[in-house]
């Protein structure tokens, strides 16, 4: 099926030829749906916590031993340029004609161009903005009475301006301080050293990021790090990797062939952020908080962001604690247990790690059940945070049947489902929560030595995507998600946590939104 040509490019990217074939093999049969048993809620499969009880798992963090180490992790690849999509359409539509102005006048909808441009002034990149302009001896307020706003959005968006539609969105400038106005990445520095500090005082923050950027972001973090490190009283150490060749996905055409560029070589494309799983692998630490570049807010907000960061930490390192002194045992085969120790270990599993085990499981067997504990106790974690559903698109928890026959917890995104199916598409819908990204990991088994993450992964939780390449139609891979199927197999807890905690920028106008304002 392959050239040496497509041998030699496979083996340069490096690649695996075999995980390419079974690539190819899934254009040809697609990837499984998900078998949904019943959506997570409160009480089933979703933690709530008591006020009472807060301050408990809280201080079990703050108050965890000093060898234990802690990053916090952050997808920061790409650049900013769907969140401009709006921009970009009026400045490629708007002729400056009467007729465009007066239907630009009309629309004062919450992402109209109306507000923000009636807004303008709120954004904390305006500042920036408007001495760009001054560079070109152009006043902003000037441009702004003669509605020329063709101009100003090409000094924000292109090269010849602030460029923010090339920008990584971790370096675009997010909230407005009193003097001074922050970006995403110091956005997420100033909680680094709150929730991620160490005993010594120093904060582990890495980001994936797209090598074309590095040398951006390196240059914001020695222009300002100093001052968050005097202001947060701590230090600041910040580490960058890249989403690597080996985990992109061969395209295809429509015929289900491998796609080919002009010069006759394979085309590859990113495969999504589930590919992150491999930089997360490389990762050191015992404890490690995910959290998305764009859900940040300003100072005023963040201290509920910080309690419930801990308190997920707490319950995190509580259960996993509580699961190393069962491992001790269970992985001792010198220790023999009893029916009572076995079904103590087993209702521990199905109460806190949310662990249902198969019908064709004889709790008489104690062989058997020991194995079967063994092997589910012996996993990474994750304390995922959930917020209530209000419309806001992303993945959901939900019971799903395993191989095994046993339910177990997992984030489902609604391509994973079979909407046909109409008892499936009936649970999706009853789901009352969904994953805002906001989780903390523990990576490292009861002996200290750290899981190969890669082994976790369910690969039948990819999906198949049309695309187009130079105008020609194809189809694409995106590998299982990072918080969805790259992590199907860890031991997984659910807890309910509030809403302003979730504060993403999937457009510029959710700038404008009070939780972004100061």
């Amino acid at each position: 099926m392959f050239s040496k040509k497509d041998l030699n490019l496979i083996k340069k990217r490096g690649m695996d030829k075999t995980k390419i074939e079974e690539q190819l093999k899934h254009f040809e049969t697609g990837f499984p749906k998900v078998k949904l048993v019943n959506p997570a809620i409160i009480g089933d499969g979703i933690m709530k916590i008591e006020d009472e009880d807060l301050d408990y798992f809280r201080d079990y963090y703050l108050n965890r031993p000093k060898k234990l180490s802690v990053i916090k992790f952050v997808p920061a690849s790409g650049a900013a340029t769907r969140m401009f999509q709006k921009l970009y359409d009026f400045l490629n539509n708007y002729q400056e004609t009467e007729e465009d102005y007066l239907a630009y006048m009309k629309d004062k909808s919450p992402e109209g161009m109306f507000k923000f441009f009636e807004n303008i002034e709120d954004f904390a990149f305006f500042v920036d903005l408007r001495a760009a302009l001054q560079r070109k001896d152009l006043d902003i307020e000037k441009l702004l009475e003669k509605n020329n706003f063709k101009e100003i959005l090409n000094t924000l968006l292109n090269i010849n301006g602030l460029n923010y539609g090339k920008k990584p969105k971790g370096l675009l400038r997010f909230h407005k301080y009193q003097d001074y106005s922050r970006t995403a990445f110091e956005e997420h520095w100033a909680e680094a050293l709150h929730y991620a500090k160490n005993y010594r005082g120093t904060s582990q923050l890495h980001l994936t990021i797209s090598e074309e950027h590095k040398k951006l972001f390196s240059r914001k973090l020695k222009k300002s790090r100093s001052a968050f490190e005097k202001k947060y009283d701590g230090k600041l150490k910040v580490t960058f990797s890249y989403q690597k060749a080996s985990t992109d996905t061969i395209a295809v055409d429509m015929e289900n062939k491998p796609f080919k560029n002009v010069d006759d070589s394979l085309l590859f494309r990113p495969g999504g952020h589930g590919a992150l799983i491999e930089n997360l692998n490389e990762l050191k630490a015992d404890i490690v908080f995910i959290k998305n570049i764009d859900n940040v807010v300003p100072d005023r907000l963040k201290e509920t962001t910080y309690r419930y960061k801990e308190t997920l930490a707490g319950i995190l390192l509580k259960y996993q604690n509580l699961t190393f002194e069962y491992l001790k045992k269970l992985d001792n085969p010198k220790l023999e247990l009893s029916a009572e120790q076995l079904n103590e270990m087993l209702s521990f599993a199905a109460e806190h790690l949310c662990i249902k085990i198969p019908n064709s499981l004889k709790t008489d067997n104690l062989g058997k059940l020991r194995t079967f504990l063994l092997e589910k106790f012996n996993r990474p974690v994750r304390v995922c945070g959930m917020v209530i559903n209000e419309g806001e698109p992303g993945g959901g928890p939900f019971w799903v049947k395993n191989s095994d026959n046993s339910s177990s917890l997992h984030i489902i995104e609604s391509s994973q489902i079979d909407h046909e199916d109409k008892k499936q598409a009936k649970i999706f819908a009853a789901s009352t929560h969904f994953n805002p990204v906001d989780l903390v990991c523990g990576i490292k088994n009861y002996k200290g030595k750290k899981f190969d993450l890669t082994k976790y992964v369910d690969p039948e939780m990819g999906f198949i995507s049309k695309k187009s390449h130079n105008g020609t139609p194809l189809k694409a891979m995106e590998l299982p998600g990072l918080w969805n199927g790259a992590m199907a197999d860890w031991n997984t807890i659910f807890v309910e946590v509030p809403t302003i905690t979730f504060n993403p920028v999937k457009t510029i106008f959710d700038l404008l939104r009070v939780e972004h304002r100061n």
